[in-house]
């Protein structure tokens, strides 16, 4: 079977920036599933897109199907032939086949003897399969929102130009969206208007780079990322490039062309957060900054036109931003005429979650929690206090409305402005941190214990409200919250306990129809999101088990245990150990065992009892002070050394002998060994 490039491209109006990336990887990846599916070989393939285009390039693909041979199973024999004659079942069946009774043979099975009937089928031809490929394809496509253009009922995310479906030099015959396949299509809109016709699937890429368009999405991407460097370091600037903005970008422009323009100084006088949300969210525009990391009164856009003049583009884009940063200006000049004391009573009237009342009754319940927290890590609780005061009030201003994205960020501006306290100020742009994995925790008291009543309250409000996140949804990103409250205290190094800040959390609330056992629902949940911690800090998900087996609420402690174990983990006696406790653990459980580990040295026989029972001994001597100062890796260290008298117990002794009150000291002293690691995480999960 021959081998050749397939090509398909589907022109459209420019699509939207922010779904292209993923409808190019979906049409890939659709196509691809559908040869996968017809058992079609093919090499690589590629995903590849312009705003005003969808395509895809398969390498080596075969021409057709293999052949195959297909068995059918008809009537089982005794009831294919009566007297030696063909019954009409055997008749019908090799009808079917379009055979005579005699060309059928006989299939064997475990379950007796059949007719049977074997062909060899020719596999189908690229050609044949590929329309229907792409249609469902195309169909399967996550397109954000279908629209219809003209009398036409075909729907698409924009309207649809022309279908290329090349395979080597030959056009595949197929209608796709209304449109036939064919091998022209069109360059840059304005560069090279001039349609394009493909003399084969491997011309694509250099074809439209020579009609001024860059299909290759990783391409383009990384020309965009190098043409604002280079602009940037013309200019004794460095250019900020954020990702999603980079992104978006890429999926506006088809020629990327970087140029530099300029805006007021006097504008600078606003928040730089402020001019470069509005830069970015407008007018998708990247931020310069000087060598002091302060930003410039300049930017780079990025143009989808090599033109002449680029100075008329660049005078253009000053001219749109100007109104846009004025507006920043005004927004942030009208907000300082009220403080965000006189905010708070706005509060009232934003609805926090319906069944938990508004931002304001959200205010008061983290005011409480905060203060109790500020005052159990040493912090100022008065100010932990007024922070949860003025938190959301920065959610009613006018520029928070415009750039959502500054939330906390302007309340901190405000709060300066207003002359609060800089812990106030700082806590309020705190409280959401951290925004992502990764991220930096509150670095300051008050910060932290905002940031926790903040979540700790929204965690047992929807929890209370029977609102707990599923496989699915978590519409109130509990998952993130929980995963900042541990990264919070651990990282922090706060050592608080968990239970008691959902109790007080909860005791907030007024009325919670789910109350019930609130505070045990919610803390298993967090506990249990320390899976996810513990994964992303590469701790193994049996070291998590053997902690999460122990009753422990404090955060802090709990990291502590997991990297204690981690290490205790990697050495040679840890796998013997977590057997032998595996081991103990399934005979305390068959001998039901009453749970004491007072052992009696006069009923000790065995020498290697004898030894075990001193070895614990000691052993606990050590221990129980490492234990008091959270020291586990140490004590991990020393209950290593138990390897070599544990396993000359289980050699030597008999745990379950006639005699009673021997079989229970020897019970009391494997309890006595197990209680020592128990302190610790229960290592026979080690064995998981």
């Amino acid at each position: 079977m021959a081998a050749n490039t397939l090509l398909i491209e589907l022109g459209v109006e420019e699509l939207p920036p922010g779904a292209l990336s993923s409808l190019a990887f979906a049409l890939r990846d659709g196509v691809v599933k559908g040869l996968v599916d017809a058992e079609v070989p093919h090499g690589e393939a590629y995903a590849l897109a312009s705003p005003r285009r969808l395509a895809v390039r398969i390498e080596a693909l075969t021409d057709k199907q293999p052949d195959r041979e297909v068995e059918k199973r008809g009537p089982a024999l005794v009831a294919a032939f009566k007297e030696g004659q063909p019954t009409k079942a055997a008749e019908g069946f090799a009808r079917s086949c379009g055979v005579t009774v005699e060309e059928l043979i006989h299939l064997e099975t475990d379950k007796g003897t059949w007719l049977g009937y074997r062909e060899r089928q020719s596999g189908e031809t690229v050609e044949t399969l590929l329309p229907a490929i792409l249609n469902a394809a195309i169909n399967a496509l996550p397109v954000p929102k279908n629209m219809r253009w003209g009398a036409s009922r075909i729907e698409f995310s924009r309207p649809v130009h022309w279908l290329v479906l090349l395979y080597g030099d030959q056009v595949v015959p197929a209608s796709v969206l209304g449109l036939a396949s064919g091998r022209t299509t069109l360059g840059h809109r304005f560069h090279a208007p001039t349609p394009i016709e493909l003399r084969h699937a491997d011309d694509y890429e250099a074809a439209l780079e020579d009609a001024y368009v860059l299909v290759d999405l990783e391409r383009r991407r990384e020309r965009i990322r190098e043409q604002v460097l280079a602009e940037a370091e013309v200019h004794d600037a460095r250019a900020v490039i954020d990702e999603d903005l980079l992104e978006e970008v890429n999926g506006l422009v088809e020629w990327p062309v970087a140029l530099t323009g300029t805006f007021d100084e006097r504008f600078l006088e606003v928040p730089a957060e402020c001019l470069i949300s509005s830069m970015k969210a407008n007018q998708k525009y990247f931020h310069l900054l000087d060598a002091d990391g302060k930003l410039k009164p300049q930017f780079i856009t990025l143009a989808n036109i090599d033109s002449e003049d680029p100075q008329q583009v660049i005078y253009g884009n000053e001219k749109v931003i100007r109104p846009r940063l004025a507006d920043a200006a005004f927004f942030f000049e009208t907000d300082r005429k009220q403080t965000l004391e006189a905010r708070r009573e706005s509060l009232a009237s934003v609805v926090f979650q319906r069944e938990l009342g508004s931002l304001a009754d959200k205010a008061a319940r983290s005011e409480v929690v905060a203060r109790f927290i500020a005052g159990k890590i040493g912090g100022d609780s008065q100010a932990a206090g007024r922070a949860a005061q003025l938190a959301k009030c920065d959610l009613v201003t006018e520029m928070v409305l415009e750039f959502p994205e500054l939330q906390g960020i302007m309340g901190t501006y405000y709060a300066r402005h207003d002359g609060e306290p800089e812990s106030v100020a700082e806590a309020i742009h705190e409280q959401y941190l951290p925004r992502f994995a990764g991220d930096e925790i509150p670095r300051t008291p008050t910060g932290q214990a905002l940031a926790l009543a903040d979540r700790l309250d929204t965690l047992t409000g929807i929890f209370g409200i029977g609102q707990r996140p599923t496989g699915a949804k978590d519409p109130f990103a509990l998952r993130r919250a929980t995963i900042g409250v541990l990264n919070i205290l651990i990282k922090g190094e706060l050592d608080l306990d968990l239970r008691e800040l959902l109790e007080l959390a909860a005791s907030q609330h007024r009325e919670l129809p789910k109350s019930e056992g609130l505070v045990d629902d919610v803390l298993t949940y967090m506990l249990d999101r320390f899976r996810a911690w513990a994964q992303d800090e590469g701790l193994p998900v049996d070291v998590y088990l053997a902690v999460r087996a122990r009753p422990v609420t404090r955060p802090l402690d709990f990291a502590r245990r997991l990297r204690a174990v981690h290490r205790f983990s990697q050495r040679e006696e840890a796998s013997a150990l977590a057997a032998a406790n595996k081991r103990v653990s399934n005979i305390l459980a068959k001998q039901q065992h009453d749970g004491g580990t007072e052992v009696n040295s006069d009923r000790l026989i065995e020498d290697a009892e004898v030894a075990l029972a001193n070895a614990v001994s000691d052993c606990r001597d050590q221990v129980e002070p490492l234990f008091r100062e959270a020291e586990y890796a140490q004590a991990l260290d020393i209950l290593a050394t138990l390897r070599g008298p544990v396993d000359h117990f289980f050699d030597e002794v008999m745990v379950a002998v006639e005699n009673d009150a021997i079989r229970a000291n020897r019970l009391a002293l494997l309890a006595s060994l197990q209680s020592l690691f128990l302190e610790v995480a229960d290592i026979a999960e080690l064995q998981s």
